[in-house]
């Protein structure tokens, strides 16, 4: 079968290279049945890729260790559920999840837009199959995941145990469905860049909902990778600043700022150049972020870490940019703005400004995440920033950020008055301020920096219900409608506008308790034996004892020892609950040189926190136990054991191991030492999760098509058109 996988991914490469010239032929020579064969080979690629996903998929459920990718990627012992999640885990099987999603994406726009932009068309096809030809031929010739093993091994080495998580099982193809979704618009504007077709609203319209499901797509991809940091990783953080986490947030930023300025050119023919630029940066990023997994080039925990793929992915990235340059120079006259701003105090410059703030932050992201390699280039010496250099300029942004997000939903287009800027602002202006104070009056005022996120946030909340609040009033004036009901058919009518308004909430809801988690939480590592406390913001943790456990597969192999502890939360003498840390040693299945008994514990180690979430605060500890003095146990149990290598039936040494692992187990809780625990409280944390919800539900809604939207497009044409037929009538009686 792994013959079979490589040869559709051979033929798919075939078919990429025919369907690009069969789109640009097609194109170029006025003959719409080469155009037609070209988006054909797009529905052929979609299958063929399908077909070879399918073969890995069986591959790995199957535990198929002739697959080269399969035996060091998965195990007989790994759980069904993550042995069908293991494909991607690796650098091929990613890649080919990657071409896969592309093909299908790729395949339904084409669909969808098969009897429209006829002139644009052609060439967003053929660029959408010039990245399907630049990753098949990665597939094909660099990284194959239908590689066969020099020795078909009777065991896996097994999934990541980082990665046995549920959220990782969805991450990626969140993220990638992120990526390849942003590669559409992209393929779109070039074409409408080539054509001259800039200034039609068509290839927007058409491509509009799939910038906004990526946008979407990757949201969730982000945030699923910042719960997984939270609970998985022990650090007790969700969002490090690592390189590839920045890598995903690039596009997401500029992406959100090509969805807000998209409407300053619908509605008034604006910032063509700038609209288009950003569409084309945002599919150049989410490039690079698929590189930045796979170079190696920075550091990083998510990373596949170094392989052959940088210089094609430097090359494709190089050539990118440098056509999307040539592009939008190329067009300049024809991407001139047909108005200009009015007034600085209107919605036109609030939506401008939300978009320089945007790209501000995508440019000091990009600036800190790739300042190791500026920094080794100039000074030869590679020096990466942390955190706090991050911190220093983004949080100011993205307070600006969200009191943008509340000043455009009800400021007005073109030129606000003051009566009706005090109209609008007035409620949302006291609802912030009357937050703030009473914020200000329990101790906020101490972190000047939160409580400016906190009255923000609360103008966002304020600005957004008043909106509301006033069309479901006028909806029950108009139809008689209940609240709920009035509220139902105000969303339905316009769900772009109004799940746009939701996305704002959302999202100030999120930055709210990204501030609040980060200024007032409190942290300790310390040392503890059992029946010791520690005090952590308000709340009194005691190690009440120690625990252990070998935990085994279905079949009876063991899959790690795990040594935890129990610790008791109270607050006020109160008990509150009783969180259980623990951390679990994975087995190393190279085997030589560490011993039968100390393989066990020279494996993979993962973190299983204790957690207990809540509205207000989160309670959070990692431990980490000090097994030293087990180790001359240990090496005595190796030593004793390969003295008596051969001379024990396999069954005997089975049985032996499990009883001297046991027994270091029990030792563990009848003598046990110190161990080490991280302790947070950290205030709202929930809320960042509510308000991605909040955010998800919001853009589910601005996508949801309108079952009704076609037949108000055909009455209002036709209204139109009756409408200026009456006027000829009446200039002729004239």
């Amino acid at each position: 079968m792994a013959t079979v996988g490589r040869a559709l991914l051979i033929l798919a490469l075939a078919v990429a290279a025919y369907g690009i010239f069969a789109s640009i032929y097609g194109a170029r020579s006025g003959r719409p049945d080469w155009v037609v064969s070209g988006r054909r080979a797009v529905y052929a690629i979609a299958a063929l890729v399908t077909g070879a996903f399918a073969i890995l998929e069986v591959a790995f459920l199957r535990s198929d260790f002739t697959f080269a990718t399969v035996a060091a990627h998965s195990s007989t012992t790994t759980p069904t559920f993550y042995r069908a999640a293991a494909a991607w885990s690796s650098q091929e099987g990613s890649l080919l999840l990657w071409l896969w999603l592309l093909s299908l994406w790729a395949s339904l726009v084409l669909f969808l837009t098969r009897r429209t932009l006829r002139r644009v068309a052609p060439y967003a096809t053929a660029v959408l199959l010039g990245f399907a030809a630049f990753f098949t031929g990665l597939l094909v010739f660099l990284e194959t995941p239908f590689g066969l093993s020099a020795v078909v091994p009777l065991e896996g080495n097994g999934l990541n145990p980082l990665l046995r998580h549920p959220s990782m099982t969805i991450h990626p193809p969140m993220l990638y469905s992120g990526y390849t979704l942003f590669a559409i618009p992209f393929a779109f504007a070039v074409g409408a860049l080539i054509t001259r077709q800039v200034g039609a609203a068509d290839w927007i319209r058409s491509t509009r909902r799939f910038a906004l499901a990526a946008w979407f797509f990757l949201g969730i991809g982000i945030l699923l990778g910042a719960r997984w940091s939270y609970a998985e990783l022990g650090w007790g953080g969700y969002w490090a600043w690592d390189p590839v986490e920045n890598a995903s947030l690039l596009p997401w930023l500029t992406g959100t700022a090509f969805l807000h300025s998209l409407m300053l050119q619908e509605k008034r023919g604006m910032l063509k150049i700038w609209n288009v630029s950003l569409v084309l940066a945002t599919g150049i990023l989410a490039v690079l972020g698929t590189f930045l997994v796979r170079s190696g080039i920075l550091d990083s925990i998510h990373a596949f870490g170094a392989s052959t793929l940088g210089v094609p992915f430097v090359i494709l990235i190089g050539l990118l940019v440098a056509s999307s340059i040539g592009l939008v120079v190329w067009r300049r006259e024809a991407l001139r703005s047909e108005n200009k701003l009015d007034s600085p105090l209107s919605r036109e410059a609030i939506f401008l400004a939300n978009n320089l703030v945007l790209v501000a932050m995508a440019f000091i992201v990009f600036w800190g995440t790739f300042w190791p390699l500026i920094a080794e280039a100039i000074t030869g010496t590679r020096r990466a920033l942390g955190p706090p250099w991050f911190d220093r300029y983004t949080v100011p942004l993205a307070i600006v950020l969200v009191l943008l997000s509340g000043i455009g939903p009800v400021i007005a287009w073109r030129r606000a008055t003051p009566s009706n800027a005090r109209r609008n602002f007035l409620v949302p202006g006291l609802v912030a301020l009357g937050a703030g104070a009473l914020l200000a009056a329990f101790g906020a005022a101490d972190k000047p920096l939160a409580l400016a996120m906190f009255v923000c946030g609360a103008f966002v909340v304020g600005s957004v219900g008043q909106e509301f609040w006033r069309g479901v009033g006028v909806r029950r004036a108009m139809t008689g409608q209940g609240p709920l009901g009035a509220l139902v058919s105000l969303v339905a009518r316009n769900r772009r506008r109004y799940g746009g308004y939701l996305v704002h909430v959302g999202m100030a809801v999120l930055f709210i308790g990204v501030a609040a988690s980060t200024a007032f939480n409190a942290a300790r590592d310390i040392r503890m034996a059992p029946g010791q406390s520690v005090r952590v913001g308000g709340y009194d943790f005691t190690y009440v004892k120690p625990t252990s456990a070998i935990s085994t597969t279905s079949s009876g192999e063991l899959e790690k020892i795990s040594f935890g502890a129990v610790v008791d939360v109270r607050r006020d003498g109160t008990k509150i609950t009783t969180l259980r840390p623990e951390r679990g040693y994975f087995p190393s299945l190279d085997g030589e040189g560490l011993g039968a008994i100390g393989r066990f514990f020279e494996g993979e180690a993962t973190s299983e926190i204790g957690l207990k979430a809540g509205m207000r605060r989160d309670l959070w500890t990692a431990m980490t136990p000090d097994i030293r003095g087990l180790l001359p146990t240990i090496r005595e149990g190796d030593r004793v054991f390969k003295a008596a290598g051969g001379k024990l039936s396999p069954e005997v040494q089975a049985r032996a191991l499990g009883a001297a692992l046991t027994g270091l187990v029990n030792r563990y809780v009848t003598d046990p030492p110190p161990a080490t625990f991280r302790i947070i409280t950290s205030p709202l944390v929930t809320w960042i999760w509510l308000g991605a919800i909040v955010v998800f539900i919001g853009a589910l809604i601005a996508m949801w098509p309108g079952g009704d939207a076609a037949r108000r497009r055909v009455r209002a044409g036709y209204a139109a058109r009756v409408a200026q037929d009456l006027a000829r009538e009446d200039l002729a009686r004239v």
